[in-house]
C-alpha cells in the first residue's frame, strides 16, 4: 500500500536542506574570500558618502573589497571589547579625536607601522605612538547673514555671548560631538567655570531650541529664524557646490568668521582611522590606510566633502585654499577626551538641550 506524501512537509524539509546548504557555501566562500586577503572590514562613525565613493575607488584600484559596519563610536568600540581576538574589526574610523584617544586607551587599536603614512601625514595629526592617524580636518566658525550683520562684531566665540545676539544664534544640540569638542576646548584653555558661563550665556542668546544640523542652521539664517550660527566649515563647501538650488542660495548670502585670531584661536578637530588591535586582515587595512592618506586619496576627499586634507600635497577646492592659514587653537586635540563628560554636564546645566 503506497503511504501518501505530505508535500507541505516535504517542501519544509527541502527548503531546509536548501537553505542550511546555501548557508554553509555562503560561510565557506566568505572564508575562502577571507582566506585570499581580498576584504577589508571597516568600523566606521563617518556615515558620509563620500567614504564609500573612496573605497570603491580603492576596491577598483586593488580588488580589496571594503565592508562599511556602520554606528556611533561608543557602540563600535563597545563591540570591538565586546568580541575581542574574534572581531571582524580591522580599522575603526571616528569625526572627532578625542573618540580615537579613548580607543586608544580601551586596548581596541594596535600600532599602525607603516613609513608612507609617516611621510604622508605630519606629526600633529598623528598620535604619537602610532596608534591612529588623522584622515582631514575641520574648523568650527561662525557664519552670519551678510545683509544683517557687522563681521566686526564677531571676532570670537565670546563675542556670541553679548546682548547684541540675543534672539539670534542659531547651533545644532548639545548631543553634537562637534560641540562638545568645542566647548572641551574652552575648558582646556579657560577652566570649567569659564566654559560653563559661555555656555549660559549662548543659551540666552539662542533664536530656537538648537534642532538639526550643521546645514540646517544656514536654511534658518537664510529663513531669518536667527542672523548668526556655529558650523563646521565643510559643511560650507558642501552647501555652494549643492545641486540644491536653495542650499546654494542660502550659503551664498554667507559671511565667514575665523574666530579669535587675536588670541586663542580658532577651534579644530580632525577625522581619523585607527587600525584595530586584532585585525583579521592587517595586511589590506594597511593598504587601505595608505590610500586613504596619500596624495591621490587625500584629493578625492577634499574635493568632494571640502574637508581639510591632511596631506599637503593633495589638491583642494579654491576655498579651502582661501581659508587655510588661520590660527588654530593651541589645544591636544586628542586630549580633549577628558573634558567631554564635563562638557555634557555644563550644557546640561546650562539648559542647552
Amino acid at each position: 500500500m503506497k503511504q501518501k506524501v505530505n508535500r507541505g512537509a516535504l517542501l519544509a524539509a527541502v527548503s531546509a536542506l536548501l537553505v542550511t546548504v546555501c548557508m554553509s557555501c555562503a560561510d565557506k566562500g566568505q572564508k575562502e574570500f577571507a582566506g585570499n586577503r581580498q576584504i577589508v572590514n571597516v568600523f566606521t562613525a563617518r556615515h558620509y558618502q563620500v567614504d564609500t565613493a573612496i573605497y570603491q575607488e580603492f576596491t577598483r584600484r586593488t580588488g580589496i573589497h571594503v565592508q562599511e559596519i556602520k554606528g556611533t563610536a561608543e557602540e563600535l568600540i563597545e563591540r570591538m571589547e565586546r568580541e575581542g581576538e574574534h572581531t571582524p574589526a580591522d580599522l575603526f574610523v571616528s569625526v572627532d579625536g578625542g573618540i580615537l584617544h579613548f580607543a586608544k586607551q580601551r586596548g581596541v587599536l594596535q600600532p599602525i607601522a607603516s613609513e608612507a603614512v609617516n611621510r604622508s601625514v605630519p606629526a600633529e595629526w598623528r598620535d604619537p605612538d602610532g596608534y591612529w592617524t588623522g584622515i582631514s580636518t575641520r574648523s568650527r566658525v561662525l557664519v552670519y547673514a551678510k545683509d544683517r550683520v557687522n563681521p566686526e562684531d564677531l571676532s570670537s566665540y565670546e563675542a556670541l555671548t553679548s546682548e547684541r545676539w540675543r534672539g539670534k544664534v542659531l547651533v545644532r544640540s548639545a548631543s553634537s560631538l562637534y560641540n562638545q569638542a568645542l566647548l572641551a576646548s574652552f575648558i582646556g584653555l579657560h577652566g570649567e567655570r569659564e566654559a560653563a558661563k559661555w555656555a549660559e550665556e549662548i543659551v540666552r542668546n539662542f533664536a530656537r531650541a538648537p534642532e538639526g544640523g550643521d546645514k540646517d542652521q544656514v536654511m534658518a539664517i537664510a529663513a531669518k529664524v536667527g542672523d548668526v550660527a556655529i558650523m563646521n566649515t565643510y559643511y560650507i563647501g558642501q552647501m555652494l557646490s549643492s545641486k540644491d538650488l536653495a542650499e546654494r542660495e542660502a550659503a551664498e548670502k554667507l559671511g565667514i568668521v575665523f574666530p579669535n585670531q587675536q588670541t586663542t584661536g580658532t577651534h579644530v578637530n580632525i577625522s581619523g582611522i585607527g587600525l584595530a588591535k586584532h585585525a583579521p586582515h592587517k595586511e589590506n587595512a594597511l593598504k587601505l590606510i595608505e590610500f586613504l592618506t596619500g596624495a591621490e586619496g587625500q584629493t578625492m576627499l577634499a574635493m568632494t566633502s571640502y574637508e581639510f586634507p591632511v596631506n599637503a600635497e593633495a589638491d583642494r577646492p579654491e576655498w579651502l585654499r582661501n581659508w587655510q592659514g588661520f590660527k588654530r587653537q593651541p589645544v591636544d586635540i586628542a586630549g580633549l577626551g577628558q573634558f567631554y563628560e564635563q562638557a555634557k554636564e555644563i550644557f546640561q546645566r546650562a539648559g542647552w538641550e
